[in-house]
């Protein structure tokens, strides 16, 4: 009889020659486990999805219930759903005001997708703007505007009108006008190695945007839900977004986006045509009380304020000769090392002992920290600990 990782290798897509091809039996808090019972730290949640950790019992316990109701019932936007209404009345009530309607998708790329398309109908333009090493998923037209060539040249011709210009380089806003109908950018750049905005970046970009009438799409589709020390990350950086994609961290481990823009906007999809964006799952009921249990996790049991004081715990700790930098916010980090090769040597270490990391799609010599906000001082000591152990054991 073939084992599960051989029917894994024989009938599962794979994306790389070599998958980790870690065998899960379980998982639990900031904890990973194997088929032979080997405990992980999971270092990385998932790529940042599991901010409360895995299996959260109020998430657990929320979606339990919601399943005892009903799951999937009608294409989204049809029918008045309790959990869709409460969720984003919660959002709602936790963002500024021009925030106020949400739409909801499965995932991140959707959510891109989706504020693409609401940009160019409300705007009636047709350019799109992004950033250099900015992420934003890979359907074909996320993968227009992500800014890494690398990844996009085997799948063109790809989206037309769209440009990069670089990060944190205010000279580049020229390139921005009345022929832009939205600029796309993360408020941390999560891929490129946790690159925060520099000298008021931030705030700049969306003042020349509310000059020229572009909107300004702020992706926090990585770096939200608590990560960087605030519920959303541009509360850190004194502007507010036009329209604001979520994903990852939303759902506590369940799948589920959202693009969200104020009413005046949003109202672009009801007419000419209508039902001027549709998805079948979008606003899942099962995923949307997973999401308003994190969100109210994050609130209640306060995990969003001790994110700074983690950060500094794992920047005290993360202090060796072979880290070049330490780059980020909150609980999204990047050391940085020489190589790629010395950094898949040490992150392969790390795992054989029981802790969890990866490198980052366009920083593939820095290593990626962006463990769940449920991490406790020991859990962080030991994680540490075990990096600078690999370190010191290679190198």
């Amino acid at each position: 009889m073939l084992s599960q990782r051989q029917l894994f290798l024989n009938h599962i897509a794979q994306t790389s020659e070599t998958p980790l091809a870690l065998e899960i039996d379980k998982a639990e808090g900031v904890y990973l486990f194997d088929t032979a019972g080997k405990r992980y730290l999971d270092l990385i949640s998932g790529i940042s999805v599991s901010n409360v950790g895995h299996r959260h019992p109020k998430v657990v316990e929320a979606i339990k219930q919601q399943v005892d109701r009903y799951m999937h019932t009608m294409v989204y936007g049809e029918y008045v759903l309790s959990p869709q209404v409460k969720l984003a009345k919660l959002l709602s009530e936790n963002l500024p005001s021009n925030l106020s309607s949400t739409y909801f998708v499965n995932s991140g790329s959707e959510a891109i997708e989706g504020a693409m398309k609401l940009s160019k109908r409300f705007t009636g333009r047709t350019e799109i703007i992004s950033f250099k090493n900015g992420y934003h998923g890979s359907t074909q037209g996320s993968l227009s505007i992500m800014g890494n060539e690398e990844f996009k040249n085997a799948f063109k011709p790809l989206l037309p009108d769209t440009k990069q210009i670089e990060f944190n380089n205010v000279s580049d806003f020229t390139s921005i006008t009345e022929r832009t109908a939205c600029v796309v950018v993360e408020t941390i750049q999560g891929e490129a190695g946790a690159i925060v905005p520099q000298n008021d970046f931030l705030k700049k970009l969306s003042e020349h945007c509310k000059a020229l009438g572009a909107l300004l799409v702020a992706d926090e589709i990585q770096c939200g839900f608590g990560r960087t020390g605030k519920l959303f990350a541009f509360e850190q950086y004194d502007f507010v977004p036009d329209i604001l994609c979520l994903a990852k961290g939303m759902g506590g481990g369940m799948p589920i986006g959202a693009f969200i823009s104020s009413k005046e906007i949003m109202h672009s999809f009801t007419n000419n045509p209508i039902l001027g964006h549709i998805t079948t799952f979008g606003g899942h009921p099962v995923c949307c009380a997973a999401a308003i249990a994190t969100i109210i996790i994050l609130l209640e049991e306060k995990l969003v304020d001790g994110v700074e004081e983690k950060e500094q715990l794992f920047r005290a700790l993360l202090k060796h000769p072979k880290i070049k930098s330490v780059s980020g916010k909150g609980l999204l980090l990047s050391l940085e090392f020489d190589s790629y090769e010395q950094n898949k040597a040490i992150i392969d270490t790390c795992i054989k002992n029981g802790v969890i990391t990866d490198w980052f799609l366009f920083n593939s010599h820095s290593m990626r920290i962006a463990p769940p906000l449920t991490i406790t001082e020991e859990e962080i000591r030991f994680a540490c600990a075990t990096i600078i152990k690999a370190i010191n054991e290679l190198l």
